[in-house]
């Protein structure tokens, strides 16, 4: 029988484990892009609820890094219609992927190694990414790191819990008009729209061509291969199957998009830091979900101040100890000289791409099995 959810301390401090990715992307959304906020936290809301709920570990819910990169950094270009038609080509192509088999297919070429390259160059990318968020406010950061580091060790109190707590204080002490804007806050009921009516064939082509394509191998390689290895290392008792979860992911951003959301996916890393400060079941994703879901119903025009409790070197930080957690965690057992060749192409690349990383990892593994290749 698989295990029940737990709802206690340890996976509400886990539940935040994936701040340091989700809070940033979710900014740049709804500030650059100027997406609705009730759409995209209702969404966001909704699956993760559901995927606490079905998988029952916590796999996480993402922006889709990709899509959300392109987005923010070309406001002028890129409008809200062509992201949620990203999303609605996203959703299509992995509900195909996934009722079709054709992703158990790809998943089974896919070997260990290559897996184990994209766990590590995405747990060395969270830590760069981490330390370039710190940049700018050290001292903050490095008390941060300091407490964490002491507080992991104790497990009656929660590192997450303290240091959320510690990141609303330095923003309080920085910023005392954080207070006024606090007691301001208005509670309004504000459901979310269908908001794919109104889309032209312009927002269609931008979402497939320059979205949605480019998010496919990064998809594959972080959100569905990596995530259920990830997943079943840590959880073998919960199993997950990458057909599950690319069908999950075509469900999930049909709907979102449907609501206004912007598209979201899985994630090793996310899973690393959910775990990493505490997260053991799916009940972490649940707690998490009903907070931002009732953040996007009734607190939907108040998200920018919220969002001020977060300093990005405290972000910075939980995204450090996620990429620590995935990164020392990626090796496994010592593989031989060939496949360590096969990881550290992989990794090495993923760093800078993931489904570049992926697919030199599979070119350079295969080249290998049939002797193209000696090293």
């Amino acid at each position: 029988m698989r295990s029940r959810n737990a709802y206690n301390v340890q996976e509400l401090a886990g539940a935040f484990g994936d701040l340091g990715t989700f809070i940033p992307f979710l900014v740049g959304y709804l500030t650059v892009s100027k997406m609705d906020p009730v759409g995209v936290l209702v969404a966001f809301g909704i699956f993760k609820i559901f995927a606490g709920l079905y998988f029952r570990t916590p796999v996480p819910i993402q922006p889709m890094k990709a899509i959300g990169t392109a987005a923010i950094t070309h406001p002028g270009a890129i409008m809200p219609a062509a992201i949620l038609a990203s999303g609605l080509f996203t959703g299509a192509f992995w509900l195909v992927m996934g009722l079709t088999g054709a992703v158990t297919w790809i998943a089974r070429i896919t070997s260990r190694s290559i897996v184990q390259g994209l766990v590590l160059g995405l747990g060395l990318s969270l830590i760069l990414e981490g330390v370039r968020l710190m940049d700018g406010d050290w001292l903050i950061a490095v008390a941060a790191m300091s407490l964490t580091f002491v507080l992991l060790s104790y497990r009656r109190l929660p590192a997450m819990l303290v240091l959320l707590a510690f990141g609303a204080v330095t923003a309080l002490v920085r910023e005392p008009g954080i207070l006024t804007e606090l007691a301001g806050l208005s509670f309004r009921l504000r459901l979310p729209h269908l908001a794919i009516a109104g889309l032209r064939w312009e927002d269609l082509v931008t979402g497939v061509l320059v979205l949605g394509l480019p998010q496919v191998a990064l998809t594959l390689g972080n959100a569905i291969v990596a995530t259920v290895e990830e997943n079943n290392e840590l959880f073998p008792d919960r199993p997950i199957t990458v057909r599950a979860v690319a069908i999950d992911h075509g469900v999930m951003n049909l709907v979102g998009a449907s609501l206004g959301g912007v598209p979201m996916c899985h994630g090793a890393g996310g899973m690393a830091g959910h775990v990493r400060f505490g997260a053991r079941t799916g009940g972490s994703l649940v707690i998490l979900g009903a907070l931002v879901l009732f953040t996007g119903l009734f607190l939907g025009d108040s998200v920018a101040t919220l969002f001020k409790l977060f300093p990005a070197s405290l972000l910075g930080v939980i995204l450090l100890f996620g990429g620590l957690e995935l990164a020392t965690g990626a090796l496994g057992d010592s593989p031989g000289k060939q496949d360590r060749y096969v990881l550290l192409l992989t990794a090495g690349i993923a760093m800078w791409n993931m489904g570049a990383g992926y697919l030199a990892g599979l070119l350079l593994h295969h080249a290998i099995r049939r002797g193209v290749v000696r090293l």
